[in-house]
């Protein structure tokens, strides 16, 4: 199933960002079958629970993608699945969104403990500042961001805490190593949530993969300019294909 790609959203906004780069794509190639596939609603952040749902879920054989914890999930499915996925590719997402000593780049702990706190307290206005955090260098963030969480959807507070705790702790290093199909990972230079440097770590610990960063673009670039990621998305499918 070389046609069927999945999309998988990021934390607490839902699949409208995804909405516009799925039509980009399906405009790209009418015979791509493009599917986007809302996170678990589980209020539970043991990985195993979260792909185990997932992969009885979603078709075999189709390419795996997602952006930012969706990016991440997607990782960790492709390396679960092997050759039962066709390769996965990743927008703003880092192998460790919370830094640690293995993983500087990354938000630091601190702030993303102030996140969590804030989402027990007033999910809405964690919500809020999340959104700001996702346009942070796009042309109108405020517009954008607004955008982003007016789409949101209205999850029980316990789902969004669990996603924020398995965000935390979540290390996809050691599935992108082990999968060995195709993959493209995709980084902003502007991005408020995942720094740029991160793109040239994990270009250290996978030098054979393909790696790239739009350097004037925010979290939320695949929103910013969805046919501009569409079309990158699909160089990666035909050159896979070719080959």
């Amino acid at each position: 199933m070389r046609d069927r790609l999945i999309l998988l959203p990021g934390w607490g906004l839902g699949v409208s960002p995804l909405e516009p780069l799925a039509a980009a794509l399906q405009g790209l190639d009418a015979h791509l079958r493009v599917q986007i596939e809302p996170l678990p609603l589980l209020a539970s952040s043991d990985l195993e629970e979260w792909l185990d749902e997932l992969d009885a879920t979603l078709p075999d054989n189709a390419w795996l993608g997602g952006w930012s914890l969706g990016g991440m999930l997607a990782s960790e499915l492709a390396a679960r699945r092997g050759e039962r996925c066709c390769g996965v590719f990743t927008l703003a997402s880092n192998p460790c969104f919370v830094a640690h000593e293995g993983w500087p780049n990354a938000m630091p702990v601190e702030t993303f403990d102030g996140f969590l706190a804030g989402c027990r307290v007033d999910f809405q206005a964690t919500l809020k500042r999340f959104g700001l955090l996702c346009a942070k260098g796009a042309e109108d963030p405020r517009g954008l961001s607004r955008l982003l969480v007016s789409g949101a959807p209205n999850l029980p507070v316990s789902v969004l805490i669990s996603g924020l705790e398995l965000l935390a702790k979540l290390d996809t290093r050691a599935a992108l190593q082990a999968f060995r199909g195709p993959q493209l990972h995709l980084f902003a230079g502007l991005d408020g949530l995942v720094p740029a440097e991160a793109a040239s770590d994990l270009l250290a610990l996978l030098p054979d993969v393909e790696i790239g960063v739009i350097e004037q673009a925010g979290h939320a670039f695949l929103l910013e300019d969805p046919h501009g990621v569409a079309a990158a998305i699909q160089a990666f499918l035909h050159e896979c294909v070719d080959d």
